[in-house]
């Protein structure tokens, strides 16, 4: 069995999760999987079946699409709901400055990153003390799609097409007083989410998974 599969993944499972039980399901495959989801989001993750592990990288590689809705006046120390919140009252202008073309970011310090060998956020858990390194990305989109000033729960959506290996969450903390509540991955290159299915149920056999060949999936990659 070899191919990918376009999971829908719900919040609260890691990119792991999936993994495993997608491999659980199909009787011990090989089975990896083309970019993380942090677990508070949710959409679009490939799963890659046998011989198809072979291609991560270049699917790895292709640009991304996220829709997110971000709080506004506060900040938080992980970029989402997960960190140590502080509400500050000041909100971003209105409409932000959203950058797009190629950026400097620093990925967040809870993030899969590895540093000296160790993911960065297992090293922020312990309260160590590092900088995480710059990388340049780039973002083709960054769009405000709605906003809602309401004072009790101040709130914005957005709408980000970008490279492989942004940060969204580092894109709307660099707004000002902004943090991620809702981060869902849309697209991945010609790979849509609505094109997606939920993982597979625990501990029973998946007979029929919806499975493209690897030859279909490098046959739509833009050329």
């Amino acid at each position: 069995m070899d191919g990918i599969l376009l999971i829908d993944k719900p919040a609260g499972m890691t990119s792991h999760d999936v993994v495993a039980l997608v491999k659980r399901a199909l009787g011990g495959v090989k089975v990896g999987h083309a970019g993380t989801l942090d677990p508070f989001a949710t959409g679009l993750l490939i799963v890659l079946i046998g011989q198809a592990t072979k291609a991560q990288r270049q699917l790895m590689e292709l640009p991304k699409r996220y829709e997110t809705v971000a709080r506004l006046g506060s900040t938080s120390s992980t970029g989402d709901t997960e960190g140590e919140i502080v509400h500050t009252g000041r909100l971003p202008p209105n409409p932000p400055p959203l950058p797009t073309g190629l950026l400097r970011q620093r990925p967040p310090r809870h993030s899969a990153v590895k540093i000296g060998g160790e993911r960065a956020y297992k090293r922020a858990r312990r309260g160590e003390q590092f900088e995480m390194p710059e990388r340049i990305v780039t973002v083709y989109r960054f769009e405000q799609i709605w906003r809602d000033e309401n004072p009790a729960h101040p709130r914005a959506g957005y709408e980000i097409e970008c490279s492989a290996g942004t940060y969204v969450r580092s894109l709307i903390a660099d707004l000002g007083d902004a943090y991620c509540i809702e981060l869902r991955r849309t697209a991945i290159g010609p790979f849509e989410v609505n094109e997606a299915v939920p993982p597979p149920l625990r501990n029973q056999p998946w007979e029929d998974p919806p499975l493209i060949t690897l030859s279909q999936a490098l046959a739509a990659l833009p050329k």
